[in-house]
């Protein structure tokens, strides 16, 4: 075909769809500038290291710009103060943490400790439900060297299983954090554990820092899709790891890690993700926890 025809043919083929080289150039711009990532702020209540009273601690962190802060259940705290403060300061309590089950473990070999656990994600439904909140963060089970894997994966589910009324009652989801806890390593493995139990109130708390040691959360965000529906952010360097140990990779600031917020960005984008982002680091007093408040807004702002 000579080059006049091809352009001629071409010009009337786009005429005929409605498009144009203009347009074309507009959209691919549009596309090439995605929107900043709608997160809302929170953090762990611990991590508030100030000599304050509750009602003043909600309101440091509604002043340093939080959207809202997660308790750990059960806890000491009187429930009118928690909510008082809720109420007054308009701080959001969107979840609670039920570290407990480290120790309780729903994987345990003795039926009485598992049973312990499951009576601890109980009342943290409860205390959830007081709190106007909707997630129970979880520690599905734990692989040592007196429980084996497969143990881990049957009895905890077999125990989770057990909570399906008290779910169903609260309104409250029970979501499974990634831990370092030998159990569920891979993304493929926690999509099909949380598919296993069926039932639509238990989800995946995803923690974007605890994967960086062994994988890349953007790929993680890929597989677990809308299973997620919390975030645990923190930062982590495998230079650390490697240099000092395992544990210290989680010893640096926001941004300054492995982490490759545009690529964790860009996939939860894709999952269509939208809600809370939880802090989990190392807290300290007003000005650590601004800090940590201003680094979340330009994790959020991180774009490929």
């Amino acid at each position: 075909m000579q080059r006049r025809h091809f352009i001629k043919n071409t010009s009337l083929a786009l005429a005929a769809t409605g498009l144009s080289y203009g347009s074309s150039f507009a959209e691919a711009e549009k596309k090439s500038t995605p929107p900043v990532l709608k997160l809302k702020k929170s953090l762990k209540f611990g991590m508030v290291e100030e000599d304050l009273s509750v009602m003043d601690k909600f309101k440091l962190l509604k002043d340093l710009g939080f959207d809202g802060v997660e308790l750990e259940t059960p806890n000491t705290f009187p429930m009118k103060e928690v909510l008082a403060a809720r109420d007054k300061t308009g701080l959001e309590i969107p979840g609670v943490v039920c570290g407990a089950t480290w120790k309780a473990q729903l994987s345990h070999g003795d039926p009485a400790v598992r049973g312990k656990g499951v009576n601890l994600v109980k009342q943290s439904l409860n205390d959830c439900k007081l709190y106007g909140g909707t997630t129970v963060l979880v520690i599905p089970g734990v692989v040592d060297a007196e429980t084996s894997y497969r143990d881990a994966y049957v009895r905890s589910q077999a125990e989770v299983k057990k909570l399906f009324s008290e779910v169903e009652k609260t309104g409250v989801k029970i979501a499974f954090e990634n831990v370092w806890n030998n159990f569920l390593l891979s993304p493929l493995e926690c999509a099909r554990y949380v598919d296993e139990i069926n039932h639509p109130m238990f989800a995946w708390y995803f923690d974007v820092g605890n994967v960086v040691r062994y994988g890349w959360p953007e790929h993680w965000i890929e597989v677990l899709d809308k299973r997620i529906v919390k975030l645990d952010v923190k930062e982590y360097s495998r230079k650390k790891q490697f240099e000092e140990g395992a544990w210290k990779g989680f010893d640096i600031e926001f941004l300054e890690g492995d982490c490759n917020w545009p690529a964790v960005n860009a996939a939860l984008r894709k999952i269509g993700y939208s809600g809370w982002a939880s802090a989990e680091v190392r807290g300290g007093d007003r000005k650590r926890l601004l800090t940590i408040s201003q680094k979340m807004d330009e994790i959020a702002k991180a774009a490929l």
